[in-house]
């Protein structure tokens, strides 16, 4: 688990620019949490623009999904899905509109508001918890599920740990 403070929107780009240049997010399964307006958006944003998303990128709020086709490095193809189920009534919506074909391929998915798909969903390589703090900075709480969700979380450095010092009479 990693805890992470983003006192302002270049920082979570600055994350979102570390993850993209992490291969295990290519394949990976991301789960996004927190109340409206917490940066969740602006997230998925950051990191489809450090992948090499041009234009405009929109919320699928009720679209659903927003898919996204990239060139990789490797001359493949790399797929994205950004979904939002902020609309589902019933988590069997999501089973309906046919996306366990997508959670079983390969690609990226990023998806805002997993709890309303419930028990559908496959487990997140990363649930990304982000929450508004009284100083209005973003603290996000990142925790990995597999070994794709450790790669991710190894690979943030734009916060540093904080650095043990010795005390002059204590003992480190």
């Amino acid at each position: 688990m990693r805890v992470l403070r983003w006192p302002d929107e270049l920082a979570t780009q600055q994350f979102a620019a570390e993850w993209a240049a992490c291969p295990a997010l290519h394949n990976a399964f991301i789960a996004l949490h927190g109340d409206l307006g917490a940066g969740k958006t602006t997230l998925v944003r950051h990191v489809l623009k450090a992948l090499g998303v041009q234009g405009r990128i929109k919320s699928p709020t009720y679209a659903v999904v927003e898919p996204y086709e990239l060139p990789a490095l490797d001359g493949a193809v790399l797929n994205i899905w950004h979904f939002d189920f902020y609309r589902f009534a019933d988590p069997r919506e999501w089973e309906e509109a046919g996306f366990r074909d997508i959670f079983a391929s390969h690609g990226l998915k990023l998806a805002e508001w997993p709890e309303k798909a419930a028990s559908m969903l496959p487990v997140a390589d990363v649930d990304v918890h982000i929450t508004t703090q009284m100083d209005a900075t973003r603290q996000a709480t990142l925790t990995a599920h597999s070994a794709a969700g450790l790669a991710l979380l190894q690979a943030c450095k734009t916060q540093k740990e904080p650095e043990v010092q010795n005390v002059p009479g204590t003992t480190p």
